[in-house]
């Protein structure tokens, strides 16, 4: 039986066998390698903030567009509202038995459902205490009835687009 010399028998010259590896060379891979493993670890860490950057950016960037829209559709809405005031008070004066007047009603009734679906609320003030993040006081009255900073009378009706005031009521205050 002979052996060829490709056999995985080590040559007795060869100088690359893992036996024959120096303390030195061995300190030195090892050394090599913890340095490797940290960059790895590393750019690992910088990735995952990286993703996580983007991830916020891009959460961030679809809540400025969705409060943009919104702060757009409010606007728009504010430019309507003093139609619903006129409607309002042509309805407190309407003749009694008028057809139109009940068309007026409906075309009013459309308009508040229209925004109630959007989301747009009328601020409720009368009886409650003055706050002026939601009332615009512009009228003052002694009142035996109501303690003193009680709105009393809603002048022209304020209204809340979700947490956002798009106008303040103008009320009357107590005394």
């Amino acid at each position: 039986m002979t052996k060829r010399k490709d056999e995985s028998t080590p040559e007795m010259g060869s100088s690359n066998t893992a036996a024959e590896v120096s303390a030195e060379e061995f300190s030195a891979l090892a050394a090599q390698l913890a340095e490797t493993q940290a960059k790895a670890q590393e750019y690992l860490d910088a990735l995952q903030r990286e993703r996580a950057d983007f991830t916020n950016f891009r959460r961030r960037a679809e809540l400025d567009r969705d409060q943009s829209g919104r702060w757009t559709s409010g606007e728009t809405i504010k430019k309507f509202l003093p139609i619903l005031d006129d409607l309002e008070r042509a309805l407190s004066h309407r003749p009694a038995d008028s057809s139109w007047a009940d068309g007026v009603d409906l075309v009013y009734r459309k308009f508040q459902s229209l925004l109630e679906k959007e989301g747009i609320t009328s601020i409720d003030a009368v009886g409650k205490p003055f706050d002026p993040n939601l009332h615009e006081a512009i009228m003052q009255e002694a009142s035996d009835e109501h303690e003193p900073g009680t709105v009393i009378a809603i002048l022209q009706q304020g209204y809340m687009y979700g947490e956002r005031v798009l106008r303040p009521a103008l009320v009357k205050v107590a005394q």
